[in-house]
């Protein structure tokens, strides 16, 4: 089998500057946590474990030490109460979450009704919500627009994970229904060129392989964007995870991993596959 990797593909900047802050963190000496997970990947957050990072389900959990807040930001009263606890706070929220942060907090400072695009319980858009002054309308397609909108004049900021084509979808039915209408395209530009070349590799080979967390969302969405043109498209974590059946008569194999996935959890991916043939 030919095996192909996209040609954007694993682990962006943002998570590379959290990984290299955590690991900075942990040189210290003091004890040092993520509140939450550093990044949605299961192997990575299990790696910064053997370094002696661990991870806090809450800031009461937190008494002493370091507190790193992850990739996907916070709620910025959160930061406010760490310090007060005089807690050493290392802030690795995303720069394009961080700008995403500033998009929201300008619309609502500004009065336009703020509009999230993204998923309601993740944690990016619980920090965009909170930076939107906590009264943002959060929709994951067109469909989940209320029948009487909160305001006529309406802002649009976007979960920086999701696809073009979700953000477009919302704001054409947003269009004809408002006076006026801003939009924040927030979406990380790492994001949109892993979207576009993995969909580019799906439409050409016989399997398609998506490397990254099942709990991450970028890479949920690149599985999706990838089954949509090819239906044998499958998403793992693991080398452990492959089927020997799902490569039953192909000639070639594409991979490709989320923003979140290290570059050697790819490599074992690849590795396994070609061990197949």
């Amino acid at each position: 089998m030919r095996v192909e990797v996209a040609t954007h593909a694993g682990v962006c900047y943002g998570v590379e500057r959290a990984l290299r802050l955590a690991g900075e963190s942990a040189e210290s000496g003091d004890r040092v946590r993520t509140l939450g997970p550093l990044i949605h990947n299961p192997q990575a957050v299990a790696a910064l474990k053997e370094m002696g990072i661990e991870v806090a389900g809450c800031l009461d959990e937190v008494g002493d030490g370091t507190l790193i807040i992850r990739s996907h930001g916070v709620d910025p009263a959160i930061i406010a109460q760490a310090q007060e606890k005089g807690l050493d706070v290392v802030d690795a929220t995303c720069p394009f979450v961080s700008a995403a942060h500033t998009c929201a907090r300008d619309l609502n400072e500004k009065g336009y009704a703020v509009v999230i695009v993204g998923e309601e319980d993740h944690p990016e858009v619980e920090g965009i919500q909170a930076h939107a002054g906590g009264s943002a309308l959060i929709v994951q397609s067109a469909e989940d627009l209320p029948e009487r909108l909160p305001a006529r004049n309406v802002g649009v900021v976007v979960q920086t994970t999701q696809s073009l084509a979700r953000l477009e979808e919302v704001v054409a039915a947003l269009l004809p229904r408002v006076a006026e209408l801003r939009v924040c395209n927030t979406i990380c530009s790492a994001t949109a060129k892993r979207q576009l070349s993995a969909e580019e590799l799906a439409r050409t080979v016989d399997v398609m392989i998506v490397v990254g967390g099942h709990n991450s969302g970028n890479t949920t969405r690149l599985a999706e964007i990838c089954a949509s043109v090819n239906p044998r498209t499958y998403h793992v974590e693991t080398a452990d995870e492959l089927d020997p059946a799902w490569f039953e008569g192909a000639e070639s194999v594409g991979v490709t991993a989320g923003a979140s996935t290290p570059g050697v959890q790819m490599q074992n991916v690849i590795a396994a596959i070609e061990a197949l043939d």
